[in-house]
């Protein structure tokens, strides 16, 4: 599997298929990784890569800061996951593509948008999160790792990311457990930075990805602004709400809403939502196929 340097971060993707190019922003909150098995997630059996690849050049990678890519100690915002994003389609010379977003990689795909709409030909967005559980769960676990800094300084979340490497299921590892975990350099620089520092930096992180109720990703002025179709399958649980989706659907110009309930999405009714919403012919989207 290749890496690319993208702004000075290793970065793990790859490339499959023929057709247009869609880039696919995973599920798995902050744990993405192309190896997870995010047809056990919100994707409820879609496989993406087996069922997008014979009819779209497929772009898949591991986010800053999960899986095997790399990451820097810094203030994380949505916009600087749009940048990464948006690095490695200038790495692979793509100028735009389908975006197709589930869950977090939902609010990658809207920031992705508000920052180079150029780059985007639609949003193809599986049930994006907001709503008070997704806001109240997210800044907890960041607290969750404030606290254990305080009592166990930088050299006690190094140990405890060696042995978790997740951040969204082990919350005190810290949101740069995996590369902790996989890189020695980094671990040995994590270790020695001040820890006063890291903790601003921690709170800056924690303000900026869970700020308030609505969608995560963009502001509401950025939906208002965005001229790109974007089609939008809600969830319906604590951290998906459909209210969220159907914020998106308000905001956003050119968004229309699928009519598919929770119950009614599978594999196959997925795959069908995305080929005729990018106005792609394949099998998964010849009608009276079983569902």
């Amino acid at each position: 599997m290749p890496f690319a340097d993208i702004q000075g971060i290793k970065t793990r993707y790859e490339v499959m298929g023929e057709g247009p190019p869609l880039l696919l922003l995973a599920p798995v909150g902050f744990d993405d990784s192309i190896s997870r098995r995010w047809a056990d997630r919100v994707w409820r059996g879609f496989r993406p890569m087996e069922s997008l690849t014979p009819h779209f050049r497929v772009i898949v990678y591991d986010r800053r800061e999960s899986g095997g890519s790399g990451g820097c100690v810094e203030p994380l915002t949505w916009a600087l996951c749009a940048r990464h994003a948006k690095g490695l389609l200038d790495h692979l010379q793509i100028d735009q593509v389908y975006l197709l977003g589930g869950c977090v990689g939902c609010s990658v795909a809207l920031a992705l948008a508000a920052e180079f709409p150029e780059r985007c030909r639609a949003l193809l967005l599986h049930w994006p999160v907001g709503g008070f559980h997704w806001l109240s769960r997210g800044r907890a676990n960041f607290d969750r790792h404030i606290a254990f800094v305080r009592e166990h300084g930088l050299k006690g979340v190094a140990d405890l990311a060696r042995r978790s490497k997740v951040f969204w299921s082990d919350p005190d590892a810290g949101p740069w457990s995996s590369i902790i975990a996989t890189d020695d350099a980094f671990a040995e620089a994590f270790v020695r930075q001040d820890p006063d520092q890291y903790l601003r930096i921690v709170e800056q992180s924690r303000d900026s990805l869970f700020a308030d109720t609505l969608p995560a990703g963009a502001t509401c002025e950025q939906l208002v602004a965005m001229k790109i179709p974007a089609f939008i399958m809600p969830g319906n649980d604590v951290l998906h709400t459909a209210s969220c989706a159907h914020v998106l659907r308000e905001l956003m110009p050119q968004a229309t809403l699928s009519s598919l309930k929770p119950t009614q999405q599978n594999g196959t009714t997925i795959a069908r939502w995305i080929y005729e919403s990018a106005g792609v012919t394949s099998a998964a989207a010849r009608p009276g196929m079983a569902a």
